[in-house]
């Protein structure tokens, strides 16, 4: 994913939330040093975290999961209640899988493990601006393992009813696979020889046919409907983080 800021007329605005304030400031030293990131405010709980967001309206926020008095998962519904268009990106040290779920369902755009780079930080926060998701690599093949196993479980049990899949076109198709797989925008277009823009395109009108809301759950779709092998995990040598 590169690195490059996004074609945008304002800085992104940035909430960082996270109890800890010394590991709170370093998040906002780094990026404080972009120059279309705009860090707009700090908080040191959930609670605060949801007024903060409220009274300054955040594009982005940067949210731990295990912080006081409310913690990051029913802040991440508290925030989404009261800002619905910002992008929340849990920003934590758990790796629990019920932890990613939780984030997920509550409304997280992305969940990241606080051993991220210095370079990767700012890219995520310019993926989730433009409308990605953006998860750890070893989350994200936990995430898809998880619903590899509950397909397979509906299966045995007979759940599954065959349905009128939606009719996609053949690069749709393609793109669908690619975004299963874990490859980001920038990987696909690439590997299709296509432009980025033409990318999400694609990924727009996927969404819409499929009444679908995210990267993620397309990725999910594409494994249930089988346009995949369920055990098809491999990001083909992309990154895992754009979706």
């Amino acid at each position: 994913m590169s690195g490059s800021p996004p074609t945008r007329l304002e800085s992104i605005k940035v909430l960082v939330v996270d109890d800890h304030a010394f590991f709170r400031r370093g998040l906002v030293s780094v990026l404080a040093e972009e120059p279309d990131i705009d860090v707009v405010g700090e908080a040191g709980d959930g609670e605060e975290a949801v007024a903060r967001a409220a009274a300054l309206r955040p594009d982005v926020v940067l949210l731990d999961v295990r912080m006081p008095k409310a913690g990051g998962i029913d802040a991440c519904a508290g925030i989404r209640n009261a800002v619905p268009e910002a992008k929340i990106v849990m920003l934590t040290m758990s790796d629990e899988e019920e932890d990613l779920f939780e984030a997920l369902k509550a409304g997280a755009t992305g969940y990241l493990l606080k051993e991220i780079s210095v370079v990767e930080l700012p890219e995520a926060v310019r993926a989730v601006s433009n409308g990605q998701s953006f998860i750890n690599p070893s989350m994200a093949t936990k995430l898809i393992g998880e619903f590899t196993a509950l397909a397979r479980r509906e299966d045995e049990r007979g759940r599954t009813q065959p349905t009128a899949t939606p009719r996609l076109t053949g690069r749709e198709t393609e793109v669908l696979r690619l975004v299963a797989r874990g490859l980001n925008n920038r990987d696909i277009a690439d590997r299709l020889y296509i432009s980025d823009n033409t990318v999400k395109n694609h990924v727009r009108n996927i969404l819409e046919k499929l009444q679908l809301h995210s990267r993620t759950e397309a990725a999910v779709y594409a494994i249930r409907e089988k346009f995949l092998d369920a055990d098809d995990t491999d990001t083909g040598g992309g990154s895992s983080r754009g979706r």
